[in-house]
């Protein structure tokens, strides 16, 4: 008994085929377009969520001290730092992170211009511009303006400083080259870690390793530019062994962060 011969499809046949296989790949597209909604929903539910907590939570507390100088930091932060808070950014504490912003430039210039060995006016800029760090934070805590410029505005003037210090320090030659590579890549990796955690509306906090670390590392790049090289390079690799612990816990919590949540369906 033969085989049937197996007869081609017709041309409407055919039709209906590819119909149904542009129906699929929309219903895929589809799926995921609502998937990224579902995510994007999640994101927002847990930033309003994590906003109206800090509202509930966060008294203005007695301002000690501790408090003061940024040693007490116990307690969630002011709402109106966190994401989806306005930017407010006519306060006096705001003003100041203007003004460190704008004197990095002058640093450059001083720093860039001068001949050989170090550049006093930089590296008294560059004092000016690390310990006026504290000055905001004081501010702010005195007054109340907390704002969500100012919580970015900080650590971007920080970084920015360490890159700039560390542009005069290798045009002068005047610490290792590889450690300020390093002390740079990590500087960079952090901000692009910042960004990407921002961008999902979500919140990568400033640990106690890079907190401390930071001053280590600005206080090497001041001394070398006053050519006290040994001491200088004695920091630099204290607040680069600090920077390093500091970003392994910044990936942590960025992937933490970012991880979305087990689904509960089902």
């Amino acid at each position: 008994m033969g085989v049937p011969a197996l007869s081609e499809p017709t041309e409407e046949e055919r039709d209906l085929r590819r119909q149904q296989r542009a129906d699929d790949r929309r219903q895929r597209l589809d799926d995921r377009r609502q998937q990224a909604e579902d995510l994007r929903q999640k994101f927002d539910e847990r930033r309003l969520q994590a906003t109206g907590a800090a509202q509930e939570a966060w008294r203005n507390p007695r301002l000690t001290v501790r408090r003061l100088f940024g040693l007490d930091r116990s307690g969630p932060p002011p709402p109106q730092t966190l994401a989806g808070a306005p930017w407010n950014p006519w306060t006096i504490p705001n003003a100041i992170g203007f003004v460190r912003l704008a004197l990095i430039p002058v640093m450059l210039w001083f720093g860039l211009r001068e001949g050989d060995g170090g550049s006093g006016m930089a590296a008294a800029l560059f004092g000016i511009i690390a310990w006026s760090d504290y000055l905001d934070g004081m501010t702010a805590r005195i007054t109340g303006q907390y704002s969500r410029l100012g919580t970015l505005l900080d650590p971007f003037v920080d970084r920015l400083l360490v890159l700039s210090g560390l542009a005069i320090c290798w045009q002068k030659d005047l610490l290792p080259h590889w450690a300020m590579i390093v002390v740079a890549l990590r500087e960079l990796y952090v901000m692009v870690t910042a960004k990407m955690v921002l961008d999902r509306g979500l919140e990568l906090k400033i640990n106690w390793a890079g907190r401390l670390g930071v001053w280590p590392t600005m206080s090497a790049l001041f001394f070398a530019m006053l050519e006290w090289h040994t001491f200088a390079v004695g920091l630099l690799y204290i607040g680069l062994a600090m920077g390093v612990v500091a970003s392994v816990q910044y990936t942590q919590d960025a992937l933490r962060a970012v991880r979305p949540e087990p689904s509960t369906d089902g």
